[in-house]
């Protein structure tokens, strides 16, 4: 089991850094590099379904020009959120 989480947590940092969308590559890296280790199983499972959301999209979403819908406004959305507010912080 921690194998394969540890396998996750490598796709979802490769994804994370090569989304192709210049500022979300910026701030998904920054935050995997940050957060990715911490997350568990599940909130891995959250964020793979973050990074499957079109660029602008998600986009949109992360600088709240649109409201997150359900079911990706969780507590990884909203730690990606709180990351972009205050990226200096720990």
């Amino acid at each position: 089991m921690t194998a394969d989480l540890e396998v996750k947590r490598r796709q979802a940092l490769f994804r994370a850094q090569r989304r192709g969308f210049r500022e979300l590559d910026l701030l998904f890296g920054a935050f995997a590099d940050k957060y990715l280790q911490r997350l568990d199983e599940e909130q891995l499972d959250r964020l793979e379904a973050l990074l499957a959301i079109p660029d602008w999209q998600l986009y949109g979403w992360i600088m709240g020009k649109e409201a997150a819908p359900q079911p990706y406004d969780n507590d990884v959305f909203a730690l990606l959120c709180d990351y972009r507010v205050k990226p200096a912080s720990s």
